[in-house]
């Protein structure tokens, strides 16, 4: 009796898969079962079997693997028609056609078309439970189905900070720092926005978590000329945040100065090379290995070879 339990949803499924995946059949079913307004928009001559494999491998389990393309009327469009077998009353069916359905659009767009296709996800019942006892609008699963209803067929809220104006950012209390930088950070030298910055900061409104995400934010991605210039500002306005905020200047100016001297090594040693000062070269090579440079390093540097740097160590 066991194995008959395990067996009998098996069963259901592929006799049910053997006559729906043969198209002359399915046509019959999709002409006879959709809902008028439905087949009217859809061309059933261009019925064409595909695969269902596209499907998450958690649904697979209960997905029938039937799923119909088809040509819209007027051949400017695609609908798929999603037939699903069940034969126990599922309180969820109608949230697992839409993610079925969400699916099917998946793979359409991955294929290369711009636009969603239309798919209707039709279920096909045959339970001891008479009739169908749950609801087949996915929508009716919330607690609030009406609200549910408002927002999933209309537009779903969007914060487009780039036409907000900078007034009404200033009243966003803790997002408005936020906005603000990322409203302005490529299009505005940032150092112009100081005085906002500051009464944002002294609002108090900022963890000194997120200050230190927003100043490594306006340094790798600001439009700042003197970035060093702004935090050391910002340090001298905002008492609560001097700390923080001169740490980072100061470790800027470090990084600034070491990087203008390698960089003006660099340039020394090239500009020697070109002007064939070979002597001027040989000797920095010696002194960089006389310091514990590393021979590949002084190469690259200097511009010298492995048989130069050779006579050097003669």
């Amino acid at each position: 009796m066991t194995n008959m339990k395990k067996t009998t949803p098996t069963l259901h499924d592929a006799v049910f898969k053997q006559f729906l995946t043969h198209p002359d059949t399915a046509r019959d079913f999709l002409e006879l079962h959709l809902p008028p307004a439905l087949l009217q928009c859809c061309d059933l001559n261009t019925l064409k079997l595909e695969s269902g494999s596209f499907i998450e491998s958690d649904l697979r389990a209960y997905y029938s693997d039937v799923l119909y393309s088809l040509q819209a009327g007027k051949g400017d469009g695609y609908v798929y028609a999603l037939i699903e077998h069940q034969s126990a009353p599922d309180q969820h069916m109608a949230f697992r056609l839409v993610r079925y359905a969400i699916a099917a659009m998946q793979r359409h767009l991955q294929a290369g078309h711009d636009q969603l296709p239309l798919v209707i996800p039709i279920l096909f019942y045959h339970g001891q439970v008479t009739p169908y006892p749950y609801s087949m609008s996915w929508l009716d699963e919330f607690s609030e189905p009406e609200l549910a209803r408002q927002l999933y067929a209309g537009h779903f809220p969007l914060v487009d900070v780039t036409v907000i104006p900078d007034d009404d950012i200033m009243q966003h209390r803790r997002m408005a720092i936020l906005e603000l930088l990322q409203k302005h950070v490529r299009q505005r030298d940032l150092f112009e926005l100081r005085e906002q910055l500051v009464t944002l900061l002294l609002a108090g409104y900022t963890t000194k978590d997120q200050l230190k995400s927003l100043m490594n934010y306006i340094l790798q991605v600001g439009n700042t000329t003197e970035p060093e210039r702004l935090i050391r500002e910002l340090a001298s306005r905002v008492p609560r945040h001097e700390e923080e905020l001169m740490t980072i200047a100061e470790y800027l100016e470090q990084k600034g100065f070491k990087q203008g001297i390698e960089k003006g090594i660099e340039k020394g040693i090239e500009e020697g090379i070109e002007k064939g000062e070979r002597g001027a070269a040989l000797k920095i090579a010696g002194s960089m290995l006389a310091d514990g440079f590393d021979r590949i390093k002084v190469m690259k540097l200097t511009g010298l070879s492995e048989n130069d740097l050779a006579q050097i160590s003669h």
